[in-house]
């Protein structure tokens, strides 16, 4: 089966017009704002911004200070075992409480919590991830409408849940002691890493942390809708899928209308509503002539359109002037537009399988997140970086509506996690009914995102249980391996393929797919490279060698750690802390011996600073080791994805981890807390090329391999230039070209193959200490086709003729924005802009200077000046770091 990957496929082909009804008309108001918070005894009672949460409450008013600096987690943690109350008053029109059904909803509550009006119960909360909805009709008045939400401690709720199960333990009890965490995350349906993770920090809080308003309609409710494309490869044609979940107060007929205008297909239905809330089903067929057009202009736009398996996509359009229709949730209804499409994804379990590239994602450590400005950021950083995939990972949350708006504008696909990770969990009845009406409202707020080409159950739970992560009993097992099925493969699995067929769904990752499916969902070793995905982390090998790296079917995780940049860390923390041996340093580490284990993978390559003080230096370091290791194991996995070798190959993702940081630490991220992009963040933007030159040694014959890769559709006919550098010369002793050689599209094949002792006997007396190597990929015309690549003939630390680099650098204001010209004494490695704290990104950065001259653009994120850039501008190459 050949793999054909639409990184394109989301095309806005049309409007999807609904819900036109004469006659029914709905109401809202919001209830966000300002509200009032207070703790159990009353000690602290302040205003609060709903949406929010407790912390950022506090911290608004001056009660704390930054959450994050220095070891305010620690000194905090007492907000989280304290109860907590949100109130406020409001009026309401007399036109909404003359509506026959009010109705109170809450988008989000985290936690554990009581809502109250006007003195009554309305209900109790358990599960961030739901939304809850109260009928309120009957207990609203004009004026002073008391609304209460009575948060108890998600820590102490956690621990009861755990003391009431008896029977037998559910694993883990607690986080690690180096993660400062708190303890039974997996007893309550809230991110998990809220408790604590070995990237991030411990901040259980409370809130309403989405909105909260009141609904108000006579007839229909459009509790939620949803489209899908569905192809028929019998009578090659499309046809859209329309879910519509309908609250009808009473039995009401009316007419139903489907309309994409732009594929000129319209069809109305009659549809006769039943009394309560319903799912109710419509599909539309796409006019094929029409079709034909739009796919013929995607060809002249070189979009790649769709053979069989390809997109179809539209909008909804909003109700027309003067038709008000069903009242939507949010997101839902009418006045939601709505992107549908269908791009080809291949399960990576089936065998010739997969699809490019590249990550995951975190959510930030306190609700509601990230501003819609920084998230667009996050994500413009993942797509200028070459990425086409996300991982939301599963112990987050489920991102918000405008996280997976934004992926569908940017074309960037989304592997969606179930929030389940690195946990057994409870299977009591009360449990599972909220997992599942967890899963259901999610699939379907989600499924018409064409962004979302795969569902996945959980992170890691099926590899816990087959490596015994948590050494239970062989006795007891098999009470585990029935509750593992019950969860995943009888309620999450079931109820997603019966709500969304269209897309692939895997029980864990990493897993074996089919094959952990015939062992019965928990295969003897859910990391074996011949099927499914692969997770593979080791800190202690020589990350360079790609020997060492298994030949996967899907890396779907893998990665190194590093500290972010001084200008990061400096808002939370005092000169003190700029040491590694640091009290600070120490607090922030959560992985176990995690910076040891960066130190050593450092020193495998280089020479460690010369003052072990020297933080500034250390920093930089580990993000050069960080981001040649991620380099290495991306390039390997991505020119691996043509080759069988013992039956090993074919690999045809990379995902590592992670993109984002949730606050200031070391971690395995690429890019820092605030947006900044570390080393591994800019050579992730050469190394997920489109089209990419990769070589590596053979150490066997001393062969030397360059291979093309290239996830392009068309095959192109490309020859490799390699330019041979002394480390102690500017210029190139000697250049080499291979002869044009045909390059498949969606493929990695060699375009050169030498011995290393031959090519550099020709380079004027080269050895394996005294250069290195340059190349790149070049057409018929002589047009570089990617970027550059580099390949050292020794570890760095070895080399010899390798001096210390004097580097200036000018800033200057050009047609694009700003400039600055770099010039070398030496060759130089490595060679690292930083603009402190002022917002923006380089055009490059990271690199080797092998020439006197280089300019790199600055893109300022806000109005910068050359002078201000000027300023702020530190340059580091390797060499500083030896510096006497």
């Amino acid at each position: 089966m050949s793999l054909r990957v639409f990184l394109s496929a989301l095309l806005l082909f049309g409007v999807l017009g609904v819900w036109r009804h004469d006659g029914v008309s709905g109401l809202v108001q919001s209830l966000d704002g300002e509200w009032n918070l207070w703790n159990a005894n009353k000690s602290l009672s302040l205003p609060a911004r709903v949406p929010g949460c407790v912390h950022t409450a506090l911290e608004e008013r001056g009660v704390i200070q930054d959450p994050y600096f220095r070891f305010n987690d620690l000194l905090y943690e007492w907000i989280s075992l304290d109860n907590w109350t949100y109130a406020t008053t409001f009026a309401v029109s007399k036109e909404l409480r003359s509506k026959r059904a009010v109705l109170l909803v809450l988008d989000g509550v985290d936690t554990v919590a009581s809502v109250w009006l006007n003195g009554a119960l309305l209900g109790r909360t358990d599960n961030m991830f739901h939304r809850y909805v109260f009928p309120v009709r009957q207990l609203l008045k004009a004026e002073d409408n008391a609304l209460t939400v009575r948060f108890v401690s998600a820590v102490a709720y956690a621990a009861q849940r755990r003391n009431a199960h008896a029977a037998y333990p559910v694993p883990p009890e607690c986080p690690p002691d180096v993660q400062n965490g708190q303890c039974h995350v997996n007893f309550i349906r809230k991110a998990q890493s809220s408790f604590s993770w070995d990237w991030g920090p411990s901040f259980p809080g409370a809130g309403l942390w989405k909105g909260v308003r009141l609904e108000a309609f006579d007839l229909l409710r459009l509790v939620q809708f949803a489209a899908l494309p569905r192809y028929d490869a019998g009578g090659s044609s499309w046809s859209l899928q329309a879910d519509a979940l309908v609250d009808a107060l009473c039995p009401a007929s009316t007419q139903t209308t489907l309309d994409v205008p732009e594929l000129l297909s319209r069809a109305t239905f009659p549809t006769n509503f039943l009394q309560g809330t319903a799912k109710y089903t419509f599909a539309l067929n796409i006019n094929a002539q029409r079709e034909a057009v739009v796919a013929q202009r995607a060809r002249r736009t070189n979009v790649l359109p769709p053979p069989r398996h390809g997109a179809l996509a539209g909008r909804r359009r909003a109700t027309p002037p003067g038709v008000q229709g069903v009242f939507p949730q949010r997101g839902a209804g009418p006045g939601a537009r709505r992107r549908v499409a269908r791009s080809e994804f291949l399960l990576p379990h089936q065998r010739e399988a997969g699809f490019p590239e590249r990550l995951k994602l975190d959510p930030g450590a306190l609700l509601p997140g990230p501003s819609h400005a920084s998230l667009r950021d996050l994500l413009q950083s993942a797509a200028d970086a070459n990425m086409n995939v996300l991982r939301v990972w599963g112990g987050g949350v489920y991102e918000r509506d405008a996280f997976y708006d934004t992926c569908d504008e940017m074309g960037l696909m989304v592997w969606q996690d179930f929030m389940f990770a690195c946990a057994t969990y409870p299977t009591e009845d009360d449990f599972v009914r909220t997992v599942r009406e967890e899963v259901l409202q999610q699939v379907w707020r989600l499924k018409s995102h064409p962004s979302i080409i795969v569902w996945s159950a959980n992170n890691e739970n099926e590899a816990a249980l087959a490596a015994d992560w948590f050494r239970i009993p062989a006795w007891r097992r098999p009470v585990y391996l029935k509750d593992y099925v019950s969860l995943y493969v009888d309620n999450v699995m079931a109820l997603v393929k019966q709500e969304d067929p269209s897309r692939p769904f895997l029980v864990s990752s990493p897993t074996n797919g089919a094959e952990s499916e015939r062992e019965g969902y928990v295969a003897a070793d859910p990391y074996d490279p011949r099927f499914g995905d692969t997770h593979f982390y080791s800190y202690v090998h020589d990350c360079w060698d790609w020997r060492a790296f298994p030949r996967a079917r899907f890396a779907s995780e893998y990665g190194f750690q590093s500290w972010p940049s001084l200008s990061t860390l400096r808002p939370v923390s005092v000169p003190a802390d700029w040491n590694l041996s640091s009290r600070f340093a120490s607090h922030r580490q959560h992985h176990p011996h995690g910076n040891w284990q960066m130190l050593q993978q450092a020193a495998v390559h280089f020479r460690l600073p010369a003052a072990a003080a020297d933080f500034a230096g250390t920093v930089y370091l580990t993000q050069v080791m960080q981001a040649q290791c991620v380099k290495a194991q991306t390039e390997f996995y991505r020119r691996s994805r043509s080759e069988l070798v013992g039956g090993l190959g074919n690999t045809m993702g990379a995902l590592y981890w992670q993109l984002n940081d949730i606050w200031q630490a070391p971690s395995w991220s690429s890019l820092e807390f605030g947006g900044k992009w570390k080393m591994l963040h800019y050579l992730a933007a050469d190394f997920f090329a489109d089209v990419l030159p990769v070589a590596f040694e053979d150490d066997d014959d001393d062969a030397l391999f360059i291979y093309a890769v290239s996830d392009l559709s068309q095959d192109l006919k490309l020859r490799v230039v390699v330019s041979v550098h002394a480390w102690s010369e500017l210029e190139p002793v000697c250049t080499l070209t291979s002869e044009p050689a045909v390059v498949p599209g969606g493929s990695a094949v060699p375009v050169f193959k030498g011995h290393v002792a031959a090519l550099l006997a020709g380079c004027g007396g080269c050895s394996r200490l005294t250069c290195l190597l340059a190349f790149w990929l070049e057409d018929g015309d002589g047009a570089r086709r990617g970027p550059a690549n580099h390949h050292f003939l020794c570890s760095p630390k070895d080399a010899v003729g390798l001096r210390a680099a004097n580097i200036t650098a000018k800033v200057r204001e050009d047609e694009t924005g700003l400039a600055v010209d770099l010039q070398t004494s030496a060759v130089a490695l490595f060679v690292w802009l930083d603009a402190g704290a002022l917002p923006g990104r380089f055009g490059a950065n990271g690199f080797p200077m092998l020439s006197r001259n280089r300019t790199v653009q600055f893109h300022a994120a806000g109005n910068t000046s050359a002078a201000e850039l000027s300023r702020a501008l530190a340059v580091t190459s390797l060499s500083d770091l030896y510096a006497p």
